[in-house]
Formats: structure tokens, sequence, C-alpha cells
């Protein structure tokens, strides 16, 4: 059973840094296309980044130069370093994966996890 769990998010101020980690069991993340959406109170989604199998990574403009995805195989678990953080950046965020590779940034994926909550403070 494919399962994907999200941890690592919480409350920070402006300007601050967060790591979320994406813990996957039932595939091997080096073999799928991993991505990391966000979420706000209303349910709207959008993407974040994308990690295809070949390392290569790709990421919304806003986010580009503040966000960094990452994967460490032996763990099968990817990251989302995410620093200068703002408020507008406050959001459920979940990771995904799927077996396609070259999707867009926020293009819909087989597997998703439950999320992990991150608020930032003015």
């Amino acid at each position: 059973e494919v399962q994907l769990v999200e941890s690592g998010g919480g409350s920070v101020q402006t300007g601050g840094s967060l790591r979320l980690s994406c813990v996957a069991s039932g595939f091997t993340v080096a073999d799928y296309a991993m991505g990391w959406f966000r979420q706000d109170s209303g349910k709207n989604r959008w993407g974040v980044g994308i990690i295809d199998v070949d390392g290569e990574t790709r990421y919304a403009p806003s986010m580009a130069g503040r966000f960094t995805i990452s994967r460490d195989n032996a763990k099968n678990t990817l990251y989302l370093q995410m620093d200068s953080l703002e408020p507008e950046d406050t959001a459920t965020y979940l990771c995904a994966a799927d077996q396609r590779q070259n999707l867009g940034v926020g293009s819909w994926m087989a597997y998703w996890g439950q999320g992990t909550q991150v608020t930032v403070s003015s």
C-alpha cells in the first residue's frame, strides 16, 4: 500500500525557516516523480515544486529561490526546505507522488499525503 506521511510543520515568524519531510512507504521515491503542494483554508491547492527521477527540480515562480526540494533515497524520504518564509506561505503542505515524469508544477499526481500545517506570523 502506497503511503505518504508529512511532518515538520509548525509556527514561525516572518523570515524564518522550516524543513518538511515526507516519508514514503509501499514504493521507492527514487522511481517516482515527487511533488510538494500547498492548500489554503478554502481547500484551494497549488503546486510548490517537483523533483523528477533524474533529480531535476522545478518550482512555482513565487517559491523559486526560497524553497528547495530534495530527496534521500536511502531513507525513502522527500524534503522541502523553506527559507525566508512570509505570512502568505501559511498553508497545509502536502507531498505527492506519480510514476509519470516531466509533469508541470501543480499537475495532478496519483498518490497524496494528508499534509502538515505551516503558519507564518508577521
